[in-house]
């Protein structure tokens, strides 16, 4: 019985450190990338959801919601922001003319290049030290928690959904 205790009392203590140390990385990337789209001239939602936009392409509103969990008058805001701003820009749909799109503008990736270097050098760095199976791992853990985050954000400010 007693072992079974040391069991669970190990498994708690392992499960916190994953929560403190995934605290931890959640602020240390608000932090970066605050500070990333600042350089830039842009808030961290709208530094963000030009990421969003380069990994999915041009899509409209309703489905940029989907991918960010943002209600559909956030999502309206930002893209008039980032109109203003000059690095995106609506389009009518090829498929269906109804249909308005946000794409960006220019050449974003290289944009933000010259600021993820050093980063993306010592991530490297660090998944070097890991296995094939540890990697897997943790793409594994950062995708199911990404979805899980996505969907609370979708359900902030929804009445009756908080906590589902």
């Amino acid at each position: 019985m007693e072992s079974e205790a040391n069991h669970s009392t190990h498994r708690q203590a392992l499960m916190e450190a994953v929560f403190t140390s995934g605290r931890e990385l959640s602020t240390a990337a608000v932090m970066f990338h605050t500070k990333l789209s600042e350089l830039r001239g842009l808030s961290a939602t709208e530094g963000k959801a030009i990421d969003i936009l380069l990994r999915f392409g041009p899509m409209a509103a309703g489905e940029f919601g989907q991918h960010s969990g943002l209600a559909p008058a956030s999502v309206t805001g930002l893209m008039q922001r980032l109109e203003a701003k000059g690095v995106a820009r609506r389009i009518r749909s090829d498929e269906d003319k109804r249909k308005v799109l946000i794409e960006l503008i220019g050449d974003q990736v290289t944009a933000a290049t010259p600021y993820f270097v050093d980063f993306m050098d010592g991530l490297g760095r660090l998944l070097e030290g890991y296995s094939d199976d540890e990697l897997r791992t943790i793409a594994d853990y950062s995708t199911r928690a990404a979805e899980i985050q996505k969907n609370a954000a979708s359900r902030l400010g929804n009445p009756g959904t908080a906590g589902t």
